[in-house]
């Protein structure tokens, strides 16, 4: 079983930036993925970005060349670089694994609050 722990939420006035950090650990056979997502309160889990082990790297549309997630592989872990914040960025923001032998492990959130 693989456990995910994110780290680095917290307050920030919108034009400022955050670094989160997300962490695999556990039973882990080769991590394929690692994603980034965030849900706003009464609304649906987005994707926010996608690392993947090939070197690949996805977002979502509303990142807007704002956002960078980056990894260190010899550390499961992989960051997101979040600039020029928003209001409308804050929400609660999960990790993701995607191990191919043991499938994949949400984390329990940390939240991103920005303010006006």
């Amino acid at each position: 079983q693989v456990q995910v722990l994110e780290s680095g939420g917290g307050l920030v006035q919108a034009g400022g930036s955050l670094r989160l950090s997300c962490a695999a650990s556990g039973m882990i056979f080769g991590i394929n993925a690692m994603g980034w997502y965030r849900q706003a309160p009464g609304k649906q889990r987005d994707l926010v970005a996608m690392w993947g082990n090939a070197g690949s790297a996805d977002y979502g549309d509303f990142v807007k060349g704002r956002f960078t997630i980056s990894a260190d592989t010899a550390k499961n872990t992989v960051y997101l670089q979040m600039n020029n914040l928003k209001p409308e960025d804050t929400g609660v923001y999960y990790c993701r694994a995607f191990d191919e032998g043991s499938g994949s492990a949400w984390g329990q959130g940390t939240q991103v609050t920005v303010s006006s």
